[in-house]
């Protein structure tokens, strides 16, 4: 594997969409809740995807598209797209905590955002290939965003992993232990979620 990381700018907005349009959930076994998804989300607010959500009828995939292509027009979605190649196989959504609002889906744990320790680079969802599962992608793409993070200014990196022993099925906070690994401690528990922190 040739593993590259880039964060999503505009150029790379038909890479963003290729992952989800063909790899993200292209090899699940079972169902999926999180599939189809464009991780759009955690950037809008909880009207604009209840309005969303009213669209859907026999379109879901081509409704959260089409939504996603005006987030990556408005460059509203930030984060890191991993490559093999020039083939987009990993997503992590990471952006100020600040960018995120606060919606019924709580992305952002509310103790998260009352608790805040300066400017804070907020981690909300990883998606992985499932051909590219267990090889070490989420680890590289949060390692990037820990890197990039204090050369533009942040105090923080926070993950949101889910309070459960063990691996969680279908999981895109990402685990506790991937946080871990990076140096992140947890912080604070709340409503099924832990709170995993570094300073910078």
């Amino acid at each position: 594997m040739n593993l590259t990381i880039k964060p999503l700018t505009p150029d790379l907005a038909s890479a963003y969409l290729d992952f989800f349009d063909n790899r993200a959930f292209a090899a699940e076994k079972g169902h999926n809740p999180n599939g189809p998804c464009y991780c759009n989300a955690p950037t809008m607010e909880t009207s604009a995807i209840r309005q969303m959500v009213s669209e859907f009828g026999s379109d879901i995939k081509g409704t959260l598209r089409r939504n996603a292509e005006k987030q990556l027009a408005e460059e509203r979605l930030q984060g890191y797209l991993a490559f093999d190649g020039d083939i987009s196989i990993g997503w992590c959504n990471a952006g100020d905590m600040n960018h995120y609002p606060v919606n019924d889906w709580n992305f952002i744990p509310e103790i998260a955002r009352r608790n805040a320790c300066g400017k804070t680079l907020s981690v909300v969802c990883f998606a992985i290939a499932p051909d590219y599962s267990g090889q070490g992608i989420a680890t590289a793409l949060l390692e990037r965003v820990i890197g990039d993070a204090r050369p533009k200014g942040y105090d923080a990196v926070e993950g949101y992993g889910e309070a459960q022993e063990g691996r969680v099925a279908w999981d895109f906070h990402g685990p506790v232990t991937l946080y871990e690994k990076a140096g992140l401690m947890e912080v604070a528990r709340c409503d099924g979620r832990i709170v995993m922190r570094k300073i910078l």
